[in-house]
């Protein structure tokens, strides 16, 4: 049986990315999208609720990342769900869950882009990701 592991956000991005090599000479890109949902309580009252997802971008993508991303620009990001953990000293494991990035495409107006020339196209509207997992890596 064929099973479904795809994440699709529209949010915006909480801190500017964190970019890394890895050992291997793997660059990627850690950042944290923020989406927001809306709904009524009991009391039917509005409520709203903040959640802030880990993402990691590989590659080419991750190049686009550090360049492009700022905390708060408007994105869309497509990828899959990934599970990592690691095992202290102490014995205890921590787990962590983030989006690895297939697809990102910045929503954010042209020339609220960093670099912007009005002459030039700054700003990729779609970029895909080599995908490539981060178990060997250490980047809790």
């Amino acid at each position: 049986m064929r099973t479904v592991n795809k994440v699709i956000l529209i949010g915006n991005i909480a801190k500017d990315p964190l970019v890394r090599t890895t050992t291997g000479g793997a660059k990627s890109a850690l950042f944290v999208v923020a989406t927001n949902r809306v709904y009524k309580d009991k009391n039917g009252s509005i409520q709203s609720e903040a959640e802030f997802s880990n993402c990691i971008a590989w590659g080419p993508l991750a190049d686009r990342c550090d360049q492009f991303l700022r905390k708060g620009k408007l994105v869309y990001v497509e990828g899959r769900l990934k599970t990592r953990t690691k095992d202290l000293d102490d014995g205890t494991r921590l787990h962590r869950t983030e989006i690895v990035v297939m697809n990102l495409i910045f929503l954010s107006k042209r020339e609220d882009a960093p670099g912007y020339d009005e002459g030039h196209d700054a700003l990729p509207e779609h970029a895909d990701i080599l995908d490539v997992d981060m178990e060997d890596e250490n980047v809790f």
